[in-house]
């Protein structure tokens, strides 16, 4: 039976089609393991260079030029939210791991005011570039870090407000609370790298959580506290 020409011609279509869809996902894809390489040299230069790096010196970290560079990310900017995203997704996934480990609610608190400070503690030049970004690197639109800052608030309010909820109080006040707990921390990180660091990470997470502690400690447990006498 003879196939009509309109019928070779649609087929035709279609596997032109898929052989083109099929391509640009290969190239969607190099796009997308290019960018991840950049954001690895970008990551690697800052810690060469310090949070001042340029792009210049990213660039010869990547072995490449800028205007390669230029090509994956549309400015300095594009590329500085990447690499606050890189940073943002690692944080997290360290601080809901720690506080997962943790079954007590004061438990819970220490081990996420440790694990921040060990995170920052570790690359304190990238922490820098992230949190106090150039002022050519300040984006227009939502600071990824204050996002951070949101998501760790909201994991620290969901874990205030279950601990409310066994004591028998309304949960109402664990969401200015969680978020209050996170801002603490970091304007306490912030003066603690300025400073030059004078004290013992440790030292510093176990204030830190002595300080939140004593004011969570009397509304998030049902366990009676000091009388008098003890005080």
């Amino acid at each position: 039976m003879r196939v009509p020409a309109d019928k070779i011609a649609q087929g035709d279509q279609r596997r032109e089609s898929k052989a083109r869809d099929r391509r640009d996902s290969r190239w969607d894809e190099h796009r997308r393991a290019r960018r991840e390489q950049l954001v690895d040299a970008a990551v690697a230069a800052v810690g060469k260079h310090g949070a001042g790096v340029g792009m210049e010196e990213i660039a010869a970290e990547a072995g490449t030029s800028k205007t390669v560079v230029y090509r994956h990310f549309t400015d300095r900017t594009d590329l500085y939210l990447a690499v606050c995203s890189r940073v943002a997704g690692s944080l997290l996934a360290e601080l809901r791991a720690a506080m997962d480990r943790s079954d007590t609610p004061r438990g819970t608190l220490a081990a996420a005011v440790e694990t921040y400070l060990a995170f920052i503690e570790a690359d304190p030049e990238l922490y820098r570039f992230v949190v106090h970004p150039q002022g050519h690197n300040r984006a227009f639109g939502p600071d990824p870090i204050e996002g951070l800052s949101d998501l760790v608030g909201d994991q620290a309010t969901a874990i205030l407000a279950e601990a409310l909820q066994q004591a028998g109080r309304e949960p109402a006040a664990a969401q200015p609370w969680g978020h209050g707990v996170v801002g603490m921390v970091r304007a306490a990180a912030d003066w603690w790298l300025r400073a030059g660091r004078p004290m013992l990470r440790t030292e510093l997470a176990a204030h830190l959580t002595d300080l939140a502690w004593a004011g969570l400690s009397g509304v998030v447990t049902t366990e009676a506290g000091p009388t008098e006498e003890e005080l």
